[in-house]
């Protein structure tokens, strides 16, 4: 998993972004699958739960990194 993180870090913010958007579609495709009995899905939902952690924590450490500049040069 580290290596999941570094590359998520080489993202720009709007690629970030648009990452979220995907997961969460993701995540709601793959609740209907979870309850229509597919096992697999399960497995997969998990892991995009995870992913999706891994970039809102990423946006909020750009964003409140940018807070702390703003308020230093401002």
């Amino acid at each position: 998993m580290p290596r999941r993180i570094d590359q998520l870090r080489e993202l720009k913010t709007e690629e970030l972004a648009a990452q979220e958007r995907e997961l969460y579609e993701q995540i709601f495709r793959l609740r209907f699958q979870l309850v229509s009995g597919q096992a697999e899905s399960l497995k997969r939902l998990r892991q995009a739960r995870k992913d999706l952690a891994r970039v809102k924590t990423l946006l909020r450490e750009r964003e409140l990194a940018a807070a702390r500049e703003k308020k230093r040069n401002g």
